[in-house]
């Protein structure tokens, strides 16, 4: 429980040198982040105090959180709360807040109960933070990636020609679910959703879905257009599986391209240069870097292996404008290893590093791993196999 105490201490500390009254949260992985219970409501942070006011559940927060059993209190009025914190002359107050995940009318009943308090925005503070991963955090993330790796294996022992899709995702989540992953997966963007993650086959990997700028399935039908779809899976066809997991609320992230049956030479190939692009490129990383640094150094590997028509491309002719991002409570989150990008690199940071190329003959390819940051260099948190995988057909 010490950890989550560290936590709120290292958020106070960003309170006092931003000069705030203190802080409300209540987004549902924040609150998880600082006290250990996901239980829905406000967690309110002081410069010296901590409070953690639930909607419901009170007796599960109670048994959960590192707060102490005075600090947890059940309370559903947001009147009140404030009231209870703050008193009920705010005037002059600076509280901070999760502006990026806060919707128009919850701020506006924020502001109405705070009255003439100046709202600021904390979410790149507590992001921030969160980007460095303590022990039991890669521990919970190392369960996740043994989760991924089961529903590969189920995807190996079950897949066969003529199999759709769906039936394809079906197995692998089946393999994750009873690996331990919880069945959702959490992206910090309001209204975001992609079913269970992409599966794509065929053509269909070459059609990309407006929901994410990368391989994404066409899903099942309109209303949610990212996912397997029902086509029917045919010997010689590429599959794509970037399907990701979620154990003790931490993700797993990890894309594997398989080939139905044995795949053309020319596509085996293309993958081969591609891990070989990832190799150098997870061998790169270290500590003092810039995201944008990251980035130049995967499109240096390319070009070094003849792939700088191809890497990060789509049919389309676009490229991607990024080759991976942090993972952790959410399953995107900072730093995103982007172009340009000025985001140092840390010890401690988890990341994906996602990469495909496409290739109007041996087609497309992608492989994403998830590494972590040490002083040294990068240690591979993923073990499902990192060749093209043949499916016997």
């Amino acid at each position: 429980m010490a950890r989550f105490q560290e936590r709120i201490a290292c958020l106070q500390d960003r309170i006092r040198e931003r000069d705030l009254s203190g802080a409300m949260t209540h987004a549902s992985r924040d609150i998880y982040y600082y006290t250990g219970t996901a239980q829905p409501g406000w967690l309110v942070v002081l410069p010296s105090d901590a409070f953690l006011f639930v909607r419901a559940g009170l007796d599960f927060a109670q048994t959960q959180s590192a707060l102490s059993g005075d600090r947890i209190l059940r309370e559903g009025s947001l009147e009140r709360i404030v009231s209870s914190v703050f008193g009920h002359n705010t005037a002059g107050l600076v509280i901070g807040a999760e502006l990026d995940l806060m919707t128009v009318p919850q701020y506006r009943k924020l502001q109405e109960q705070l009255h003439d308090t100046r709202l600021v925005d904390i979410s790149s503070d507590i992001l921030d933070q969160r980007m460095i991963k303590d022990s039991k955090e890669v521990a919970a993330i190392e369960l996740a990636t043994a989760a991924l790796d089961a529903g590969h294996r189920a995807a190996v022992e079950n897949w066969r020609p003529g199999i759709s899709e769906l039936e394809a995702s079906a197995f692998v989540e089946d393999g994750q679910r009873r690996a331990g992953h919880e069945g959702v997966y959490f992206v910090r963007q309001p209204d975001f959703t992609m079913g269970r993650g992409p599966l794509a086959s065929g053509e269909n990997i070459g059609r990309i879905s407006g929901v994410v700028f990368t391989i994404s399935g066409c899903g099942l039908s309109a209303a949610v257009p990212a996912g397997a779809g029902r086509r029917s899976i045919r010997a010689g066809d590429l599959v794509i599986v970037d399907i990701p997991t979620c154990v003790q609320g931490y993700h797993g992230d990890q894309t594997r391209t398989y080939c139905m049956g044995r795949p053309s030479d020319e596509t085996a190939r293309l993958y081969e240069r591609l891990r070989d692009v990832a190799d150098g490129l997870i061998a790169d990383i270290l500590p003092g870097m810039s995201s944008g640094d990251v980035f130049a150094r995967a499109c240096f590997h390319a070009d070094r292996l003849g792939l700088h028509d191809a890497f990060l491309k789509f049919p389309d002719g676009k490229q991607a404008h990024f080759v991976g991002h942090g993972v952790g409570l959410d399953l995107n989150e900072p730093p995103f290893l982007s172009r340009g990008g000025r985001e140092p690199i840390r010890e401690g940071m988890i990341l994906a590093v996602e990469l495909h190329v496409c290739d109007e003959q041996a087609g497309m390819v992608k492989l994403e791993d998830m590494v972590l940051v040490g002083r040294d260099g990068c240690r591979l948190l993923t073990h499902s196999p990192r060749e093209l995988i043949e499916i016997s057909c």
